[in-house]
């Protein structure tokens, strides 16, 4: 009994052990953003969705698990030739998304392997389009130049290129060298426009400053002259003015009762006033030939003075019963 009791109890474990790896194999659970392709006896079957699935053991089985979400894969660095036969090394990074987990499975044996292969041809292919200057400025246009290229022929694949990246775009040694030698003689020469801009400018504006002065000086010394004319014109009117109201007074004062002699002794008294101070103020003396007969010139100035107030109007009569002055003697 015991010997029999305990080939049964190995026996009941051992089912158990079988039924548990059954139910093991029949069911499977799928994470979030997974796919899992099932084969039925090698024959595709179906692709099971994320969560808890129940599969037929030893007839389905999982073949194939993709990652739904974005993989970044780097490309390999690899040699191009630009059109102008320079070298460079180019490598970067490849996003990769599989959209369908089918042809991922059945249309390529590598897909990402595939689309890694084609992104380095394209890359390749595109530089040789471009002139060395133009693909190291040009980033942009080849990061969407070989997206696009992969992404057309990933299609078949269950694939789709989401973006692709250029790490490094590095000539060789000597074009760099001569590259910074290029950009050293660029920057001095923009250095060398900029310093004869500054000094042109510099010199265009002393110009100008110098031309306004000019008119500015101009404009205040016509100013000036104008104001001086005008003073001096202003000036001449008040000596003429001056004189002709002295000139007036004289003759009136020459009409009167005395006025002949007192005139008389001014001018000779002016006579000789002026005649003593012209030794006193100059060394140089013009003696006229009648000097001894100073009376002869007085005389001759009275005459012109006499002669003046005969062309005087006549005085007004006196008023009735005054008496009319004395004419003067001989």
């Amino acid at each position: 009994m015991p010997a029999m009791y305990l080939t049964d109890l190995i026996v009941a474990v051992l089912l158990l052990l079988l039924a548990l790896a059954i139910l093991r194999g029949g069911v499977s659970i799928v994470p979030q953003q997974r796919a899992w392709v099932v084969e039925r006896l090698g024959k595709f079957h179906r692709v099971l969705p994320p969560g808890l699935n129940l599969i037929i053991p030893f007839a389905d089985r999982v073949a194939y698990q993709f990652d739904l979400r974005e993989v970044p894969t780097e490309v390999p660095a690899q040699v191009c030739i630009s059109l102008d036969n320079t070298t460079l090394t180019v490598d970067g990074f490849l996003y990769l998304q599989i959209t369908d987990p089918i042809k991922a499975a059945y249309g390529s044996s590598n897909p990402f392997v595939a689309a890694m292969q084609l992104a380095q041809t394209s890359m390749r292919s595109e530089i040789g389009k471009l002139h060395l200057d133009q693909a190291l400025s040009s980033r942009q246009l080849l990061n969407a130049a070989v997206a696009t290229a992969v992404d057309e022929a990933a299609m078949n694949w269950g694939i789709k290129v989401l973006r692709y990246e250029i790490k490094d775009i590095t000539p060789p040694a000597e074009i760099l060298r001569a590259m910074e030698l290029q950009i050293t003689a660029e920057r001095e020469k923009r250095a060398l426009i900029a310093r004869s801009e500054g000094q042109r400018q510099q010199q265009i504006n002393t110009s100008e400053g110098q031309q306004q002065q000019e008119i500015n000086l101009a404009n205040g010394r016509k100013q000036a002259e104008i104001l001086r004319a005008e003073g001096e014109a202003r000036a001449i009117e008040l000596v003429a003015a001056a004189t002709a109201a002295a000139i007036r007074a004289i003759a009136a004062a020459a009409v009167v009762e005395g006025g002949i002699e007192a005139l008389q002794m001014q001018l000779a008294k002016d006579f000789i006033d002026r005649w003593a101070n012209l030794a006193k103020q100059s060394t140089t003396l013009i003696v006229p030939a009648d000097l001894g007969n100073i009376g002869a010139l007085v005389g001759t100035a009275l005459s012109i003075v006499k002669g003046s107030s005969k062309l005087a109007p006549p005085a007004a009569p006196p008023p009735p019963g005054s008496v009319p002055a004395a004419g003067p003697a001989g």
